[in-house]
């Protein structure tokens, strides 16, 4: 297994009776801890559209990535105290150097336009208002 760490940024809007839904602000990576759970619940949501046991896996090139690299799934995890995304990589077999800078190629690309742009998109509610997160 490997395990590709990355951070967040996770954004909520303030809401109110000034109405400053338009005002986003950031949560801190530490802040973010609090809402590990729900973002972990919405993550598992969205992998739910998986449908071959794969993850992001099944969106490899063909070739020799695509044949040791058996799974690709996003998560979040706390890591010295602080929530980080992470790309969690079930291997059938060691990957190269080289493979190994195409699978982190890969995988900025799915947090930038593929996954991770799926998953901003989408509200996540949480006891203290609704949450943004981007990987």
């Amino acid at each position: 297994t490997m395990r590709i760490f990355f951070p967040l940024k996770i954004i909520t809007y303030l809401q109110g009776e000034y109405c400053l839904e338009d005002n986003p602000m950031g949560i801190t990576p530490a802040e973010a801890v609090a809402y590990e759970d729900a973002i972990l619940a919405a993550i598992a949501k969205e992998n739910r559209h998986f449908e071959n046991g794969r993850g992001l896996a099944e969106y490899l090139d063909e070739g020799s990535l695509k044949e040791k690299v058996h799974s690709l799934y996003p998560s979040v995890e706390i890591n010295d105290g602080e929530l980080w995304g992470v790309m969690i990589a079930g291997l059938k077999e060691s990957l190269s150097g080289e493979e190994t800078a195409e699978l982190l190629d890969f995988v900025t690309g799915q947090n930038s336009d593929g996954y991770g742009e799926g998953l901003e998109q989408r509200p996540i509610k949480t006891p203290d208002g609704e949450i943004y997160v981007s990987f």
